[in-house]
């Protein structure tokens, strides 16, 4: 295929997309729906399906270019987790869970000098990145469920850093958050910086060790980045800048496949979304649960509000209890009950706000924030929602010299010291106390909806506040609005601690913040957050639409299936 053949593009930054698909079974859309953070990535699944790939190639071209074209997002230096549906009559779900890993050696005295903790050891530098899983989910997705060779499903990625990306206004306004760190960091320096500054608008960057990295992957699989040359230079690097890994820990790192989290609707159907170490699929989950009891759909503006951040302290006091599975037994049972919820939503005063501080205590959690999410729904029904993190925007500004990889920071995720707090103002759980091996609690939470009329997709990066901007996503669907409505409406979050709904400036009328301050509401007004992207197949007309959120530059196409 010609790599600069023209594609025609449909983009739904304000008012979303809908087609028609000509032969659309209920058991198959009949056509390939992609949607994703960036113009790039988007056509890059786009040229995979149309070699003969599914979903699952498609999401692994997604993953390798947006590491590429944003580097401060995700990469082969993060994780994440992917929700993944197999299509058929009765279609299959599994979730992988490719969240970073401690090194083995990992301690907190680690992070402490003369006694005391120091934040920014869990933050900048080589100490900071836990062992990366984005790189195993990958080879995952392209030799268990996809149809291409992996070498086929990167080729756009590792063409793309070979001749390079034309720097936009979004890398600028991120790579000014962390300009200071990766100014610290010669490696970091040299591939996302000019000179010390911040590129300019339209300049290209290259980056060729990234792209001979990707290659090893591509050639190798996962043996090519955990193990042989790749793997040497990655732990010879983070050793010589004051990290701990080992080639043990590269050697032992594996994706993890997961049962979702299952949850039916009243209407019919179910929410399916992620399991710990997950925490957001749990907030999901329960905060639906709870207005289930409740009569939001037929309340107003400020009273579904009320409605909505009642249910989401709750759901947010609950998580300090998660952390990693394989080494935490968590009460998941007793908290997705049917009655517990029930219980819950009966508590909720219906006229004023339930100060945080009156519920019981909770044990306290730590996040991190910038992710990047996609989804892509192939024309035979099988789907991907992907939600990949390097944590911090460019992670630990560290780069790995001689690789073009830049690593996370999730070990700030972790609770090192308990009583203290993360670099969000996040508190520590001893649920996700930091330990050799174990993976941190994240809120990212890729999410689907099916029943006989619909299969939705949704997700979007933003840290604690992913869980309720997909619960807003999800009323409004419920409400019958379409997917364009469900990425662009006004944001509000309300997260147990601190006791403050934020919001975005155009959620609420000076009307309704009056009347919410008047309930015992504390308000904070914040920039607009998150990046959605969503697809929505009714099943029963065969339409299809598909949604970038109107905050970022995404777009979303829509094509045939391929003969």
């Amino acid at each position: 295929m010609n790599s600069n053949r023209v594609i025609r593009k449909w983009s739904v930054l304000a008012l979303g997309l809908l087609a028609l698909a000509p032969a659309a079974q209920a058991d198959a859309p009949g056509q390939n729906v992609i949607t994703t953070p960036h113009p790039l990535a988007t056509a890059a699944g786009r040229q995979i399906i149309e070699a003969g790939g599914n979903a699952f190639d498609a999401a692994v071209a997604i993953a390798g270019v947006l590491a590429v074209v944003e580097p401060y997002g995700s990469g082969l230096g993060g994780g994440g987790f992917l929700l993944l549906r197999m299509a058929g009559e009765t279609p299959r779900y599994r979730f992988l869970d490719a969240r970073e890993r401690a090194p083995l050696g990992a301690k907190p005295e680690q992070y402490m000098r003369d006694g005391k903790i120091q934040p920014e050891l869990s933050y900048d530098g080589a100490l900071a990145s836990a062992i990366p899983g984005q790189p195993a989910a990958m080879a995952r997705l392209s030799e268990r469920y996809g149809r291409l060779p992996l070498a086929a499903s990167l080729e756009p990625a590792i063409r793309l850093a070979r001749s390079g990306v034309e720097i936009d206004e979004h890398y600028r306004e991120w790579a000014s958050y962390r300009l200071q760190a990766m100014q610290q960091d010669p490696g970091s320096a040299q591939l996302f910086l000019v000179d010390g500054k911040i590129p300019a608008k339209g300049q290209r960057m290259k980056n060729p060790q990234l792209a001979t990295s990707l290659q090893l992957l591509a050639e190798h699989g996962h043996a090519g980045f955990y193990g042989g040359e790749l793997a040497s230079k990655l732990v010879d690097g983070v050793r010589k800048h004051g990290g701990t890994w080992t080639l043990q820990d590269l050697n032992e790192y594996q994706v993890i496949e997961r049962e979702p989290l299952r949850w039916p609707l009243p209407q019919g159907g179910e929410l399916i979304s992620a399991p710990p170490p997950s925490a957001g699929g749990l907030v999901l989950l329960q905060g639906l649960g709870m207005l289930q009891s409740l009569p939001w759909q037929e309340a107003g503006t400020v009273q579904r509000t009320h409605y909505v951040v009642e249910a989401l302290r709750r759901a947010y006091r609950d998580r300090g209890v998660l952390g990693d599975p394989d080494f935490v037994e968590m009460p998941l049972q007793r908290l997705t009950s049917a009655d517990y919820l029930r219980q819950q939503a009966q508590g909720i005063d219906p006229d004023r706000a339930t100060p945080s501080a009156s519920l019981p205590a909770a044990q306290p959690w730590r996040e991190g924030e910038h992710t990047t999410h996609f989804t892509v729904l192939d024309a035979q029904g099988n789907a991907v929602a992907a939600t990949l993190s390097l944590n911090s925007m460019f992670g630990a500004a560290f780069s790995v010299p001689g690789t073009g990889i830049l690593l996370n920071n999730e070990m700030d995720d972790f609770a090192i010291d308990v009583a203290g707090s993360n670099a969000y103002g996040v508190q520590g759980s001893t649920a996700n106390a930091l330990a050799g091996g174990k993976r941190p609690v994240s809120s990212m939470a890729p999410s689907f909806m099916e029943s006989d009329r619909d299969f939705i997709t949704f997700g979007t990066p933003g840290g604690s506040q992913i869980p309720s901007m997909l619960l807003i996503s999800l009323l409004s669907y419920l409400q019958g609005d379409p997917a364009s409505h469900w990425v662009s409406l006004p944001r509000y979050h309300h997260q147990y601690l601190p006791d403050v709904i934020s919001h975005e400036p155009d959620a609420f009328s000076e009307a309704e913040r009056d009347e919410l301050t008047s309930r015992g509401y504390r308000l904070e007004q914040v920039a607009r957050y998150g990046n959605q992207q969503s697809i929505h197949w009714h099943k029963r007309t065969g339409k299809i639409e598909g949604a970038s959120d109107p905050r970022g530059m995404g777009t979303t196409e829509i094509s045939p299936a391929q003969p």
